[in-house]
């Protein structure tokens, strides 16, 4: 092999490798926050329900970018979350939150959340399938 070969397979693989590597740290792993506690300190995504009877814990006034509310993982584990960022619009009526961030002591400081709301077709794909005759 020619030594301008071998200088581009290596220039290849190394190239490789470092998409490898950076691709991999880009992905969160779903999990439970029973699992999020026993890795304290490692960022990971948790997806669960709002406990609407403890409600929501914001105030605009004091720190418009954070907010207390406490999240019933899939297990049906309860944490405090304190997200850091500005209250989403209609959070009471989402079907599921996805949050991601780390556990410190027994809180979950989340740094991203997003809302999984009800699909405004469902009513309508719920009716069109009630009136239909099989």
């Amino acid at each position: 092999m020619k030594r301008t070969h071998i200088i581009a397979l290596v220039f290849v693989a190394v190239l490789v490798a470092s998409l490898t590597v950076m691709l991999g740290k880009g992905f969160s792993r779903y999990e439970d926050f029973e699992s999020a506690y026993a890795k304290e300190g490692k960022e990971f995504t948790v997806v669960g329900v709002l406990n609407k009877e403890k409600g929501i814990d914001y105030n605009p006034t004091a720190d418009p970018n954070k907010f207390f509310m406490y999240v019933l993982d899939s297990r049906n584990i309860e944490k405090k979350v304190i997200v850091f960022k500005a209250k989403p619009r209609d959070i009471e009526k989402s079907e599921k939150i996805v949050i991601t961030g780390k556990m410190n002591d027994d809180v979950f400081e989340a740094t991203d959340i997003l809302l999984k709301c009800p699909s405004k077709y469902k009513n309508r794909e719920q009716q069109a399938n009630s009136g239909r005759t099989v």
